[in-house]
């Protein structure tokens, strides 16, 4: 796609495409993550979307500037989805819980476009709430902005890293993502204990635990040490249980249930 983009006021494009649906920004979003889990990073092009929105590949430059305009619509978007019905429940913990599973959850059940675009920072409408958000979580539970801040980066590279990295092993083609779990048994299920005594003395656990994501177990890790450092004078300081919740699977784990889990 080229550099050029026509303004805002004149995006509109008001006859229907061939398939019978009026052009918007949010339908070429739409049928971009649609493309692009089919077939990757090189369904972002004008040629393929133009051909499955039934428009001239020129229309998309009135709402788009490049392909790379378009990729951070659609991290932006799976920012959105992470954040649709997710509500402030004020207890910061609970709050930031959910908002990092809602994260996780969402680049999940896109892991083609989230291997593109998790670690784009977008500037987006979506983007800027979430921030929004989860700052305000933190500076009304009392943490010094400072702090705040330094929690905020942590938890997001957090969650983004964990997403990239699970929607990557989901974005594999199946012979291989069977191959990489098969592993764990024709491997390491067959070590000695002569040579690896601990791998040997763990391994049904280790199997199990592996074949899902660690993700709400480091989450927690980091929310009781994010805890720890709250001032000794305000409320939710200190140790926690941890929460015992569905183990997010390779094949993606389910959408956590509102408010449970940007």
């Amino acid at each position: 796609m080229s550099e050029r983009v026509v303004p805002e006021s004149g995006r509109r494009r008001r006859r229907p495409t061939k398939q019978g649906a009026v052009l918007s920004e949010q339908l070429i979003v739409d049928t971009a993550l649609r493309l692009v889990a089919r077939h990757g990073a090189e369904a972002l092009s004008v040629r393929r979307l133009g051909a499955a929105l039934g428009a001239d590949p020129s229309a998309l430059y009135r709402y788009f500037r490049n392909t790379d305009a378009l990729l951070l619509a659609l991290a932006d978007e799976l920012i959105g989805r992470a954040q649709e019905g997710w509500t402030a429940t004020g207890d910061w913990r609970e709050d930031l819980r959910s908002m990092g599973l809602r994260i996780h959850a969402s680049y999940l059940a896109h892991p083609q476009a989230a291997v593109l675009a998790a670690h784009r920072t977008t500037g987006r409408p979506h983007e800027t709430r979430a921030v929004e958000r989860i700052l305000g979580i933190l500076r009304t539970a009392g943490f010094p902005d400072a702090l705040a801040v330094r929690a905020y980066h942590a938890f997001v590279d957090q969650a983004l890293a964990f997403a990239a990295q699970d929607a990557a092993a989901l974005a594999l083609p199946e012979a291989a993502r069977e191959a990489d779990d098969a592993v764990w048994h024709a491997v390491y299920g067959r070590l000695s204990p002569d040579t690896h005594p601990h791998v040997a003395a763990t391994f049904p656990l280790l199997a199990a635990d592996m074949s899902g994501s660690g993700y709400p177990f480091a989450l927690e890790l980091m929310l009781g040490a994010v805890a720890a450092l709250l001032p000794a004078d305000r409320p939710g300081r200190g140790p926690r249980p941890v929460v015992t919740r569905p183990r997010a699977g390779r094949s993606g784990p389910p959408p956590p249930s509102a408010p449970a889990g940007p």
